[in-house]
């Protein structure tokens, strides 16, 4: 079992930057695909960034790509979200998640374990 606990998120203005992370226990971190989801208020949790086990490949949302940077450090047991020139659309609630398979999904249902969140609140 994984336990993931997500930090770094706060209140910024359009356009700053955030780096959230995920702390990992246990000592299969890196036998995980991990993701990271948002969900804002009223709507359903969407998917952000994936990386695949050994961080090699990557996947991102069409929303967020070229924006955001998706990386983990196995070593740390830590998976990261860069977020650079935020938009008030960026505004939700991040999650971490850890995928069993190792695969890199996009479907929130083939995720196992998942964060508390955190807040990211970006004004305009």
């Amino acid at each position: 079992q994984v336990q993931l606990v997500e930090s770094g998120g706060g209140l910024v203005q359009a356009g700053a930057s955030l780096r959230l992370s995920c702390a990992a226990s246990g000592r299969t971190f890196s036998s995980y695909a991990m993701g990271w989801f948002r969900q804002a208020p009223g709507k359903e949790r969407e998917f952000v960034a994936a990386i695949r086990r050994s961080g090699g490949s990557t996947y991102y949302a069409d929303s967020v790509k070229g924006r955001f940077t998706i990386s983990r450090d196995n070593a740390k047991n830590t998976v990261y979200l860069q977020m650079n020139s935020l938009k008030a659309e960026d505004t939700a609630v991040y999650y971490c998640a850890a995928e069993r398979g190792g695969m890199l999904t996009a479907n929130r249902r083939q995720y196992d374990y998942w964060g508390q969140g955190t807040q990211v609140t970006v004004s305009s």
